[in-house]
């Protein structure tokens, strides 16, 4: 069965001899981009000090995202059962997501060095209550994690730590009186803030104000933070880097600099628009989504040169991928080559890869194999999957200047899916099936397909509903037990792939079937 180990169409390089594709998750053109945003709000605390404008600021957000197609569940004052209720379920829904997006308007602390969001029914008692009474900005990742294209939480949660004055003597508190404190409180939405995240590659994770800033509730009837957001977010054809950049802006002028929203984290270097024509770009290709930076306005451009200037590596990707689009106004390859060139000198594990593949077909640079080869390896060293997976399908057929190495490409492809890339994990499922991965059987290869389907790739779709027989019965029964348990399937675990198994695959892929409208 290794013959089917590479599915999906390569990009071929005749002078190399081998091809190496974009590795991205084709959306299906069955299936529209699709959007999911939970918006949580907790102004009315039972035991800590409420926020004035928590409510409307979720409601304000919930309307403009309504506005752009997401599919919005709008909670408010939920206890922590509740939210984590909640948490659960939109996790399972944004696994067939093209983009998940949280919004958290609430207290938020730091804590041992970690940021809790906390529910309405927070115990008041002391700080090291959050342990067990509040979720964590990891819940909340993990809630986004397996969306398909991107994943954003926004926390407008820094505001006023309501344990500040927790552990202070009783008489203290009384003469400072509750009323004082929960002033204060409603001021502000941060003491000494959050602490800095390190969200995974594809995530952003939005600060209304950075690190260790307090976030300002505002005195009219939204946050600074929430009303910058809602004036911009709809801006047509306006590219995602530098939406939140426009946010950063209008919060810093209209709190005379005292409030600084921050973005943590690194997405592609695919352009991304919320709005306007350009948002149909979001379901082309890899190769094409890239080339998509071209249909920037002019002043767009000039923003994207800006941050270049100072250093953002994504703004310094997105240059590059501008000048290799042959229809663009900029094309110039060479040009393209020493901004990736640039980025990779910074360590930038997108650059080398997308560098090695110029150099490994010749383009705006000399051909030169052995060092896109090592671009490669760079890149896969820093968890890049395409880097990966394309390195494990080399390895495994052999290929110039890689030689064959079965062992060696079972290893990469392990990785590779792990990181959850869709090709490696049908890849790794291939090679479990065909008894090479030592360890590994039909149920580990039922649940790599499982996870591969889920993460929204066509071509896997495709070759389980038209030829599932390239797997072995043991594997086919193994990956419809999984459906039935997730409450895809209800028929007979048989590894037999009928019109009620295909049904199934499509559901868990996100196809909405005729009878389920």
């Amino acid at each position: 069965m290794i013959g089917y180990v590479r599915i999906t169409a390569l990009i071929l390089c005749l002078a190399a001899g081998y091809g190496i594709r974009s590795g991205q998750a084709a959306t299906a053109d069955f299936n529209a981009e699709r959007r999911l945003a939970l918006v949580v709000s907790v102004g009315e605390y039972v035991h800590l000090p409420d926020l004035r404008n928590t409510g409307r600021d979720a409601a304000l957000i919930s309307a403009k995202l309504r506005q752009l197609s997401f599919a919005v569940t709008e909670i408010h004052d939920p206890t922590l059962a509740d939210l984590q209720a909640r948490m659960r379920q939109f996790a399972f829904d944004a696994e067939t997501a093209d983009v998940a997006l949280i919004y958290f308007a609430g207290h938020g602390i730091e804590f041992a060095g970690r940021n809790f969001l906390l529910p309405a029914d927070m115990d008041a008692s002391g700080r090291s209550r959050v342990l067990e009474g509040a979720i964590t900005l990891q819940d909340t990742l993990r809630a986004v994690e397996r969306a398909r294209q991107l994943r954003i939480v926004v926390l407008d949660s820094c505001r006023s730590d309501p344990f500040a004055d927790s552990d202070l003597p009783a008489d203290v508190l009384a003469s400072r009186g509750a009323a004082s404190v929960a002033a204060t409180a409603a001021r502000t939405r941060g003491g000494v803030g959050l602490v800095t995240p390190n969200p995974e590659r594809g995530t952003l994770v939005v600060y209304a104000a950075e690190a260790g800033q307090a976030a300002l509730d505002g005195d009219g009837d939204n946050s600074p933070f929430a009303s910058a957001l809602a004036d911009v977010i709809s801006t047509p054809d306006l590219e995602i880097g530098l939406l939140f950049r426009q946010v950063r802006d209008r919060v810093l002028m209209t709190t005379g600099g005292r409030q600084i929203p921050h973005v943590y984290g690194s997405i592609s270097g695919n352009p991304y628009f919320l709005a306007g024509n350009t948002a149909r770009l979001n379901t082309l290709e890899s190769v094409e989504r890239k080339q998509a930076w071209a249909s920037l306005s002019i002043d767009q451009e000039a923003q994207l040169r800006a941050l270049a200037d100072d250093g953002n590596l994504r703004a310094i990707k997105g240059l590059a991928y501008m000048r290799l689009n042959p229809e663009g106004r900029t094309f110039d390859p060479a040009a393209a080559a020493a901004l990736l060139a640039r980025a990779v000198e910074a360590g930038d594990p997108e650059a080398m890869y997308e560098l090695g593949r110029l150099l490994e077909r010749g383009i705006g640079v000399d051909q030169d194999i052995p060092r896109s080869i090592d671009l490669f390896r760079q890149a896969a060293l820093l968890d890049h999957a395409d880097a990966i997976n394309d390195l494990g399908v080399l390895t495994f057929n052999g290929a110039t200047g890689i030689p064959r190495d079965p062992a060696r490409a079972v290893a990469y492809l392990a990785r590779a899916a792990d990181l959850r890339h869709p090709e490696a994990m049908f890849n790794y499922a291939a090679l479990i099936d065909d008894g090479i991965v030592p360890g590994r059987g039909p149920e580990d290869a039922g649940q790599y397909l499982y996870d591969a389907l889920r993460s929204g790739n066509d071509e896997v779709l495709a070759q389980l509903t038209e030829a599932p027989n390239m797997f072995k019965p043991a594997s086919r029964r193994a990956l419809q037990a999984i459906l039935k348990s997730n409450g895809f399937y209800t028929g007979a675990v048989d590894a037999s792939f009928g019109p009620m198994t295909r049904s199934s695959l499509r559901k868990a892929y996100g196809v909405e079937e005729e009878n389920d409208r």
